[in-house]
């Protein structure tokens, strides 16, 4: 947006200057420009500049270059107080081209649109910023000579403001001075840590948001936050669930903060292996990879490799089978996908877990187009140092070949190892028809896993339909009444599907008690959602006794 909105001031000033009929092409690309996503809000210092030379000259050209109704809605669509200060000028110096009478036409338009209120906060929250800095600057003078001091007032404050939306104006403030405060001094960071710790509950999550998406770095974020997340329950399910499983919204910066941070204190390292399980449970789901749309799921690829990026040598070793199985489960789902950017994020991410349990032997290779998108997602897997800035990597969607997905190459080694993979000989031309020629797994050392029960209605229906997985069926009837209780919202979803399947459901193996089970699943369901599921219910018992 700035580069085009500076490319049409320019050409709008010399257009005003030349005159003609070339102002009112070029007066209505400014105003495009302003209508941008972010708008007037975002604009720098240099075009903050450039806007202000333009209303100037636009309050100076002659009523020729000016159409009615066109260089009025420049001054009301700008920044409020640029906009406001020229017109002032502009009637307190009026012109030979511009009537004051129009100046407070315009001024008059400017107030009922309420444009004064929009400064007045603009301004606003950046002053009270400064003044919670100069409070928290006398509390650390009264800590330094002995006092007591609560801070939970100034918590109030700064929670009340970041829900109301303001999280950008105050923050801009405060981080950066708390920054600097807090790089060398242990009295700020203490400060720091109970002015975020002392948000009430309610407030916690757009302060933690603020907080996150504007620290320059992990390290930076550490320092501010502390071990908010090991402390607070709030917090811990705003960082390690709501950002990471339920949005995708945010930049590959933010992502890199958020693990980062995690990743810098012992106590908060337990929560960076629990998020990489979860993700990788997720990503392992082929109904997540069915439903959700590829950008949550390009997301969540970023958050795994960053994770990956964090694993130390134990904390590999410690889960290696786990991820092992998510590997395989993962990129099964994947390569099932139908679409191209899917399968390739599955190659990837399943490359990059390969080579971080296997580092001495065979790791897993796939053929596909190493495009920038593929080098973004591969960098991730390098750690980046904590004491750097973060750049906030393009999130932008590419578009990507409809090649179909070619067949799995693996590189061979000589090393054996107790994963290895099925290995293929690059150098080799002759086609491999038999999987006699291909090397196994060794098994020999597994550990027997216990089948997890789904966690999500959806994931419900399809094993009950169509998975030929014995044990996963038994665990899907035998926890299916409680998630559904669990979870009534998305019952309602699909109630009166999972009725009609509970309806008919046969016993595929013994399970003790399996006909009780049914039932109580079926009384769950109705329950839950009985408007639409009761008439399905009662149009089959009819028809069994007509």
């Amino acid at each position: 947006m700035a580069a085009t909105l500076e490319r049409a001031l320019r050409e709008a000033v010399a257009a005003l200057e030349r005159g003609g009929d070339g102002a009112a092409a070029a007066l209505g690309a400014v105003r495009a420009a302003l209508a941008a996503p972010g708008g007037p809000a975002t604009l720098g210092e240099r075009e903050r500049a450039l806007f202000g030379a333009f209303l100037r000259s636009l309050a100076r050209a002659p009523l020729a270059s000016r159409p009615e109704g066109v260089w009025q809605g420049c001054f009301l669509e700008g920044p409020p107080g640029l906009a406001l200060c020229v017109l002032l000028e502009a009637l307190a110096s009026p012109g030979p081209s511009v009537h004051p009478r129009e100046v407070i036409e315009v001024l008059e338009q400017f107030l009922q649109e309420g444009r004064i209120s929009a400064l007045m906060w603009e301004n606003y929250f950046p002053l009270l910023g400064g003044a919670i800095i100069q409070v928290l600057q006398k509390i650390s003078d009264s800590l330094r000579g002995g006092l007591d001091c609560s801070i939970s007032f100034v918590s109030h404050v700064l929670g009340k403001v970041c829900v109301h939306g303001r999280q950008k104006e105050i923050l801009s403030v405060l981080v950066p001075c708390l920054t600097d405060l807090t790089k060398s001094d242990c009295i700020w960071q203490r400060i720091c840590w109970r002015l975020v710790e002392c948000v009430p509950d309610r407030w916690m999550e757009a302060v933690v948001l603020g907080f996150v998406q504007r620290a320059s770095g992990a390290d930076v974020l550490s320092r501010l936050l502390g071990n908010l997340v090991v402390k607070n329950k709030k917090a811990q399910f705003v960082v390690t669930q709501k950002v990471l499983l339920l949005q995708y919204c945010h930049t590959t910066a933010v992502l890199q903060n958020l693990l980062g941070y995690l990743s810098l204190d012992s106590l908060r390292r337990a929560l960076l292996i629990k998020v990489l399980q979860e993700l990788l449970e997720t990503w392992g789901s082929s109904s997540a990879v069915k439903h959700s749309p590829p950008e949550q799921q390009q997301y969540i690829s970023k958050a795994i490799l960053i994770c990956l990026s964090h694993l130390k040598e134990p904390e590999i070793e410690s889960c290696r089978q786990e991820l092992l199985t998510s590997m395989m489960e993962g990129v099964k789902c994947h390569l099932d996908s139908n679409l191209p950017q899917i399968r390739r994020l599955g190659m990837i991410v399943a490359e990059s877990i390969s080579s971080k349990i296997n580092t001495d032997g065979p790791v897993l290779k796939f053929q596909y187009e190493e495009d920038e998108e593929a080098r973004e997602l591969k960098s991730l897997l390098v750690q980046t140092p904590p004491f750097c800035v973060v750049p906030s990597l393009p999130d932008d969607n590419r578009n990507e070949k409809a090649d179909a997905a070619p067949p799995l190459v693996l590189e061979s080694n000589k090393k054996s190892h107790t994963t290895a993979l099925v290995i293929s000989d690059e150098e080799s031309d002759a086609e491999l028809d038999s999987d006699d020629d291909l090397i196994p797994y060794d098994m020999s050392e597994d550990k027997e896993l216990k089948i997890k029960a789904p966690v999500y209605i959806r994931d419900c229906i399809e094993v009950l339909t169509g998975s030929e997985d014995v044990d996963k069926w038994e665990a899907t009837v035998k926890t299916l009444e409680s998630l559904v209780r669990k979870n009534p919202a998305a019952t309602r979803e699909v109630s009166v599907e999972l009725a009609k399947i509970l309806l008919h459901l046969e016993e595929k193996t013994c399970i003790e008690g399996f006909v009780e089970l049914r039932q109580r699943a079926q009384v769950a369901v109705l329950t839950t959602d009985p408007i639409p599921v009761s008439p399905s219910l009662l149009s089959f018992f009819h028809l069994r006794h007509r």
